[in-house]
């Protein structure tokens, strides 16, 4: 017997919002999904970050692996109100994947593309 897979949905969104993220990883999970989120957040003092060497040489690792995390995906749901460059680019990036784009705040979906809004 073959059962289905429960649906993959990854949080994009600033990490500003890590407390929303948290939240929003306990309901996608309540609802059977599987949620893929962002593993670092740099705002977070870590000796994993602890310089700005490391900072420099983790960030653009931190983007690819989140673009991959866009492909594994079936969805996307933004976090937070704010919509920045950076998950600005990731819903678009998203969309160009053919991947469907909730928001945990509606209003902020206008400001998704709308360039330098938010």
């Amino acid at each position: 017997m073959l059962t289905k897979e429960p649906q993959t949905v990854v949080l994009c969104g600033s990490t500003r919002f890590m407390e929303e993220m948290t939240e929003a990883t306990r309901r996608e999970t309540a609802a059977g999904r599987i949620v893929l989120a962002p593993g670092c957040d740099l705002r977070t003092p870590h000796p994993l970050w602890a310089t700005q060497a490391a900072v420099d040489a983790l960030k653009p690792r931190l983007g690819a692996l989140h673009r991959a995390k866009i492909r594994l995906a079936d969805e996307v749901l933004v976090v937070g109100a704010y919509i920045g460059d950076s998950t600005r680019a990731e819903i678009r990036y998203a969309r160009s994947l053919g991947k469907p784009v909730r928001f945990t705040h509606p209003e902020a979906e206008e400001a998704a593309t709308v360039p330098g809004h938010g």
